[in-house]
């Protein structure tokens, strides 16, 4: 065999081994619904699940640096281990299926890479002894449980309930906002230390340990209902700020500027506002000392609607959408058309809005577009984090 044909060779079996990440990349750029009987459905689905097996066996490697200290502590590892090899076996399955059958072989191909990858690093076997308990870390096991619960259940709850039966899950822009979504889980522990650093600081000679008592007496569900009442009036507060006060808008608008709503949408965010409005709203409850079984409730609750309230769901609620907010509701909030501007500020309780004179007027049921007026917001996750500090002209103010 010549020169000319070896390098021949070696070109295609190079071609051969970078064809499937550059597919693979390639379609990650895409958006647009999957036509089912491909075996594209089945492969991104493997591909996914392979993605976050391999970071769940990194997860077990480098517990102290990439867990995070509340979950470790209250989940099973042994039931991880079970959901980890589960992942492994339907992912190797899917994508070693579709290889044989010759569908989408190059992406199947990519997911089980990373299927193999993640065996081969110990899969669901990998020991965990003891290691430090305060070090920095990363919040990589929190990314991987929320992901596969949220994809889990609500994008099923989008295909049963959808308020717009047409919408893709992979709909435009969605690279940016799961990047949105990641950071935001990623940087939990530095965000949780700048929130508790600045409560203690700036609220803690406010503290009596008296009434904290005297709050933590009130019965559960009382005490829960009282302890969501406050956190929403901060957060009505301070959310209305973000949009009267044109400096604050420059970062709100960042999660304003999401045209299309769906259960990832609601992850659009600047970082400094994540902080923000965390010390605005935990504030009082800090200083009002709700019990640790009431506010772990309440984190559930403000984790569910937080999601829940931007996805692409349409429920008959009845009288109920006056009181506690829907997504309905908060669809509006998010809206660009004239009389949407500046309304729904409310997190939990509708009432508040309806009580402070913000609520939605609207003869149309539901609005026509979403966005900031104008769509002056670049895309990308880096550009969104640098656009307050860049916004001039329509940027400056708030308009939607």
């Amino acid at each position: 065999m010549g020169k000319s044909s070896k390098r021949d060779a070696a070109r295609d079996a190079m071609g051969r081994v970078v064809q499937p990440v550059a597919e693979t990349r390639e379609l990650l750029h895409r958006d647009g619904e999957l036509k089912p009987g491909l075996g594209k459905i089945s492969g991104v689905i493997a591909l996914s699940l392979g993605f976050l097996c391999l970071l769940a066996v990194l997860a077990f490697h480098f517990p102290q640096y990439l867990t995070t200290p509340d979950l470790r502590h209250k989940y099973s590892v042994d039931v991880l281990r079970q959901v980890l090899l589960a992942g492994l076996l339907v992912a190797g399955g899917m994508s070693l299926g579709n290889v044989i059958l010759g569908r989408q072989r190059n992406l199947n191909i990519m997911a089980f890479v990373l299927v193999i990858a993640a065996v081969a690093l110990g899969g669901s076997r990998v020991p965990v002894g003891e290691f430090p308990d305060h070090t920095p870390y990363i919040g990589l096991d929190w990314f991987i449980l929320d992901l596969l619960g949220s994809t889990l259940i609500f994008v099923v709850i989008e295909k049963l309930f959808p308020l717009y039966r047409g919408q893709a899950i992979f709909r435009k822009e969605w690279q940016t906002d799961l990047k949105h979504f990641a950071v935001n889980h990623f940087i939990v522990g530095l965000a949780l230390l700048t929130v508790n650093f600045l409560l203690h600081h700036m609220f803690g000679w406010l503290v009596s340990s008296d009434f904290q008592q005297a709050v933590q007496h009130i019965p559960f569900l009382p005490q829960l209902l009282l302890c969501v009442l406050v956190a929403d009036l901060a957060q009505y507060w301070t959310h209305r700020a973000y949009h009267e006060v044109p400096f604050l808008w420059r970062f709100h608008a960042v999660h304003h500027s999401v045209k299309t709503m769906d259960w990832l949408a609601g992850s659009r965010q600047h970082m400094l506002e994540l902080i923000f409005t965390r010390v605005c709203v935990l504030a009082p409850l800090y200083i009002l000392g709700f019990s640790e079984a009431v506010m772990n409730g309440y984190i559930l609750i403000v984790g569910f609607q937080a999601v829940f309230n931007h996805a692409n769901v349409h429920l008959p609620w009845g009288p109920l959408k006056y009181l506690v907010v829907t997504p309905d509701f908060h669809h509006w909030h998010h809206a660009s058309d004239d009389e949407a501007i500046d309304r729904n500020y409310a997190a939990h309780y509708a009432f508040l809005d309806y009580l402070f004179g913000t609520a939605v007027k609207s003869k149309n049921q539901f609005p026509e577009r979403y966005g900031v007026v104008g769509d002056y917001m670049p895309d990308g996750f880096v550009k969104q984090q640098l656009f307050p500090f860049r916004a001039t002209g329509k940027g400056a103010g708030a308009d939607a």
